[in-house]
């Protein structure tokens, strides 16, 4: 059956109204990409202490960067210093933590779930405890706070006969 001019017309609307938000959606999208990698290059930059030179002085040193970007050996120098930093960084802020978990007997209030996720844990719906690395004693007495208990989980703490506890550390 022939489709009448209007209702092809329509059709064709129609196509042109989800091409132009797909047209949208992708437009938002790189929007959104290039605003993350601004705030990550901000971030490079205030990390590496360079944010208090005047915005002269830090184009400059920028543009001095340019120069070496074309220089392959540079980049990989760069790269290699870079991942050297960032390694040192995380291992010193992850050093003496470990895997543990949180559980509390009910549904814990928004300023303490706040409080748990600052301090690095997230919440397994399906396990029904917090878990993350922190250092235990740190984790032990937010759990406290809030009438939980914290448990070390890992490999260390299987060898010694079972998981040690909030309860069994004091």
């Amino acid at each position: 059956m022939a489709r009448t001019l209007s209702e092809r017309l329509r059709a064709h609307e129609q196509q042109k109204a989800k091409l132009a938000e797909a047209e949208a959606r992708l437009k938002l999208d790189e929007r959104r990409q290039r605003t993350r990698r601004l705030v990550e290059a901000g971030a490079l930059v205030e990390k590496t202490g360079l944010l208090d030179l005047d915005s002269n002085a830090l184009y400059g040193a920028l543009l001095s960067l340019r120069d070496g970007s074309d220089d392959k050996a540079q980049v990989e120098k760069w790269t290699a210093l870079g991942g050297r930093t960032f390694d040192r960084e995380a291992k010193a802020r992850d050093e003496g933590k470990e895997p543990l978990l949180l559980t509390f007997p009910a549904p814990l209030a928004k300023d303490a779930t706040t409080a748990l996720r600052k301090a690095g844990f997230r919440y397994s719906k399906v396990m029904q405890h917090w878990e993350g690395l922190a250092r235990f004693d740190e984790a032990s007495t937010l759990a406290k706070a809030h009438g939980g208990t914290a448990r070390q989980v890992g490999s260390t703490a299987g060898l010694a006969g079972g998981s040690k506890t909030a309860e069994a550390a004091e």
